[in-house]
């Protein structure tokens, strides 16, 4: 999804859901996210969300919003 994956496994796209904070929205149900490995765009279609709000990413989809 994002094109600023290094190695075989993106940090949003392994087997479990990761913590990530959303950044920015860019519209048309996606949003550029922090991760450890750096900026990652994310699909945030299924989620109530925006900048600020944490969110769990599974496979570059944003799968809830955790509470702060």
């Amino acid at each position: 999804m994002s094109g600023h994956c290094t190695g075989e496994v993106c940090v949003t796209c392994s087997d479990a859901a990761v913590r990530v904070r959303i950044t920015e929205l860019l519209g048309d149900g996606l949003a550029l996210v922090d991760t450890a490995a750096g900026p990652e765009q994310v699909s945030v279609a299924l989620v109530d969300a925006g900048p600020g709000d944490t969110v769990l990413v599974h496979a570059g989809e944003a799968i809830a919003v955790v509470p702060s």
